[in-house]
């Protein structure tokens, strides 16, 4: 924020975080890639295991006893243990990332699973004390540096206080009923086990009376806005979630700080939310900050994220869709099913929200290990292959008049909460336009099989206020035929983008 030629700090105020600019180098990038990856990635088993694991009648209740034996004896904790990224390379997988196409990179740096990812002298439970014994943010950042993309980090464990509440719960029936699981463990019992010296309260925060109705799934998603005063966390928490999440900040400087909450972290609960906001805007002037489910005024200060979903419309500010290949944590019944988003899907997204002034950060499942699987691989190399050919109709461009035509357009499906409204049908027919100063690109959000068909571009519409000097199929050097009617630009390509050259 500028005034009269001085710079002055922002402070933890909307009416202050509104002063920002978004940088310049966020609506050039397009498009990035996450690695969403942390201790729940270890046994394979999907989202939310840290969580689910505890929760009796759930798949991952009864995965945990069969892998690993009763929670009261094996918890979480020991999961993370048991975590070392043995064939984890940062650099290979961030060449791989830069190869696809990527602009920019994103490393989680803690979940709700309450693990820092990084050297966090504010957190005992953090990778290079435990785990793989390894400092994950900072290699993830030195391996994005080295290849020119900017760096970002995910932030989640606000809501390790809530989300964790199931592991103070036991078995409702069978042999072990009523034996507790190991959320209430303190630094006195472990003496003489692999964690001697370590508080489990300090992963785990459950030193607290849980909500009602804790040990059941959906029970979280009622109070993730933390609605209710008398469930909201204690100072002494907000205050050490402040510092860890500034100490990151200042040691790895990302230019991008995603937060997996409404609005900022801990949004109801104070002003912790705002000071974390408003410290993160002074470190530079190149910091983008995500938060989810903003209103019109909260785009003004932070940056829009939509989980799984897009707008439907041409934002007035520059905004993110954050979405995953398949299931956030590693799961490897999704290779064993095939069952990832195709290239096909990944791109026509991609051309979708670039179309409504967004970027599609994109995450990769890596197991337990630090790999990525074969399908996932082919995938970014279709990703890349596209990229290479298309990528002047997504880079460095702006949206246009309108974002496009088509079912999809006409009708689109509406946002959810955070987001989720991704899967559509995606046709040939919905034709995606961005624009750049002499050229207009039409991106049909599936390949077509015949003439392209553009009835926005039709003289009738009046929305074309230059001369088409030329039409062209990117990645193809032959000449194209084509017509310029009333109702529609008709070209005589099946390519899935086509440049329109306009006049000056």
């Amino acid at each position: 924020m500028i005034v009269e030629g001085s710079v002055v700090p922002f402070a933890p105020s909307w009416e202050s975080l509104e002063g920002r600019e978004t940088p310049e180098w966020f609506p050039r990038a397009k498009f990035g890639l996450w690695a969403h990856w942390g201790p729940q990635c270890q046994p394979g088993f999907g989202d939310w295991y840290a969580r689910n694991m505890y929760l009796p009648g759930t798949d991952a209740f009864r995965f945990h006893r069969e892998r690993y034996g009763h929670p009261s004896q094996f918890g979480f904790k020991d999961v993370i243990n048991e975590w070392k990224a043995s064939r984890w390379d940062p650099e290979e997988l961030v060449a791989l990332y830069a190869r696809t196409g990527a602009r920019y990179f994103v490393a989680m740096a803690n979940h709700h699973d309450n693990l820092d990812l990084w050297d966090s002298p504010h957190h005992a439970w953090n990778s290079v004390r435990v785990g793989p014994h390894r400092d994950i943010v900072g290699e993830w950042a030195a391996a994005a540096r080295s290849h020119g993309l900017r760096f970002g980090v995910s932030v989640h464990a606000a809501h390790a206080w809530s989300w964790y509440e199931p592991s103070q719960g036991a078995d409702p029936d069978g042999p072990l009923a009523g034996v507790p699981y190991d959320g209430r463990l303190t630094k006195a019992d472990g003496a003489g086990t692999w964690w001697e010296g370590l508080d489990p309260q300090e992963l785990y925060a459950q030193d607290h009376r849980p909500i009602p109705g804790f040990d059941q799934p959906k029970t979280i998603n009622h109070h993730w806005d933390w609605p209710d005063p008398e469930h909201r966390p204690d100072t002494a928490y907000q205050a050490n979630f402040k510092a860890r999440t500034l100490q990151l900040a200042r040691t790895y400087r990302p230019d991008l700080v995603y937060f997996d909450d409404t609005v900022l972290p801990l949004h109801q609960c104070g002003p912790v939310g705002l000071e974390i906001a408003a410290e993160l805007y002074n470190l530079g002037e190149d910091m983008i900050v995500c938060g989810k489910i903003l209103d019109e005024r909260r785009r003004r200060a932070l940056t829009w994220d939509v989980e799984r979903g897009a707008s439907d419309r041409i934002e007035p500010h520059p905004w993110q869709t954050c979405t995953c290949l398949g299931s956030w944590h590693y799961d490897a019944r999704r290779l064993a099913g095939h069952t990832y988003k195709s290239v096909a899907q990944v791109v026509g997204m991609l051309a979708d929200v670039v179309s409504k002034n967004g970027n599609l950060l994109l995450s990769v499942p890596i197991t337990g290990d630090g790999e990525i699987d074969d399908d996932e691989r082919a995938i970014l190399a279709g990703i890349g292959d596209w990229l290479a050919v298309n990528g002047e109709a997504i880079f460095d461009t702006v949206p246009w008049k309108v974002f496009g035509e088509g079912p999809s357009a006409d009708n689109p499906p509406a946002l959810r909460d955070q987001g989720f409204n991704e899967g559509g049908t995606m046709t040939a027919a919905d034709i995606r336009y961005t624009t750049t100063d002499t050229a207009l690109y039409a991106t049909a959000l599936a390949r077509p099989d015949g003439p392209v068909v553009l009835r926005r571009l039709g003289r009738a519409a009046g929305l074309l206020d230059r001369q088409i000097t030329g039409v062209h199929a990117l990645g193809d050097d032959r000449p194209v035929r084509w017509r310029h009617e009333d109702q529609a630009l008709i070209i005589e390509s099946p390519a899935q983008v086509h440049r329109i050259d306009l006049t000056s």
